[in-house]
């Protein structure tokens, strides 16, 4: 395992350090973070640390990082065949690299199969889910398969669930909504509207309430995939996702000490009579939280 070593500045002193190594390695993925700390890969001084332990300067920080080899143990495949690779995606790794050199999930996978076969297709997602997301992912092992599944999931003939957690009691306990949503390229953002608004993308959401209380669990079905759509829908309807500062409720997220997004894609139905081996599949697995 490659060892990185830091001498605290003098403006970092104080800063805990699970936030000074997001600054130290901002093209490390969350997901990694949290092995890190987990198998007690983080010295300050000799000695192992937890993400909240404050540093100070003159202090020397050493991490241990896996390299590419120990990272496929951040794929968590749960289910394979000659089609279709489906994964269960860590938060805090993207799909796809948002930077040049970032691993992402992607890699991750063509990792996995180049394990068995060098010269195999390159999986390919047939969907995205944000970085902060966690839960089912699907890709593509052949060409065909790609083409029935990028169809698939355009023609919204997939069915996709997440399990979420979100402030307050929703009324009614459940619903179908519509709404439509305008993105923010600028300030990688989006906003909804109850009402038609030039250049903002129709979207349905629907949703049932598994537990009601100050936070209440929910089941949402995903009619249409747009950016952010379950995050922002559900902050626009005054229930934002657990965890989720962009969208939501910083305060409360602290009160409730909601450090990562409680949102987790859990059931993907298959209904792709091209693919009869695959046509009516349900899988579903359980979220994190």
């Amino acid at each position: 395992m490659p060892l990185k070593s830091f001498v605290i500045p003098p403006e970092a002193d104080g800063m805990k350090v699970a936030l000074l190594l997001r600054h130290l390695l901002p093209d490390t993925q969350e997901s990694v973070f949290r092995k890190l700390f987990s198998s007690r890969d983080v010295k300050l001084d000799g000695a192992r640390v937890g993400r909240d332990t404050p540093v100070r300067a003159g202090q020397s920080l050493c991490v241990y990082l896996p390299d590419r080899t120990d990272s496929e143990d951040l794929l968590r495949v749960v289910y394979e065949d000659e089609d279709i690779l489906l994964v269960n995606k860590p938060a805090g790794i993207s799909v796809e690299s948002d930077a040049p050199g970032q691993l992402s999930l992607t890699d991750l996978c063509r990792m996995h199969t180049e394990k068995n076969n060098p010269s195999a297709f390159a999986p390919s997602p047939c969907h995205r889910l944000d970085n902060k997301t966690c839960g089912l992912c699907l890709f593509a092992k052949n060409s065909a398969s790609l083409t029935v599944l990028l169809e698939a999931f355009r023609s919204r003939s997939l069915e996709k669930y997440y399990t979420c957690l979100v402030r307050g009691f929703m009324k009614p306990p459940s619903a179908v909504c519509e709404g439509f949503l305008l993105k923010d390229a600028e300030k990688a953002k989006v906003r909804i509207f109850d009402h038609p608004v030039q250049g903002a993308r129709p979207i349905m959401t629907g949703y049932e309430t598994l537990s009601a209380g100050a936070v209440s669990r929910l089941r949402v079905r995903l009619f249409t995939g747009r950016t952010h759509q379950i995050r922002a829908h559900l902050a626009a309807l005054g229930h934002p996702v657990l965890g989720d500062d962009l969208y939501g409720d910083r305060e409360f997220n602290h009160q409730q000490k909601a450090r990562s997004l409680k949102l987790c894609a859990t059931r993907l139905v298959l209904n792709v009579p091209d693919l009869p081996a695959l046509n009516g599949r349900a899988f579903e697995i359980d979220p994190p939280f």
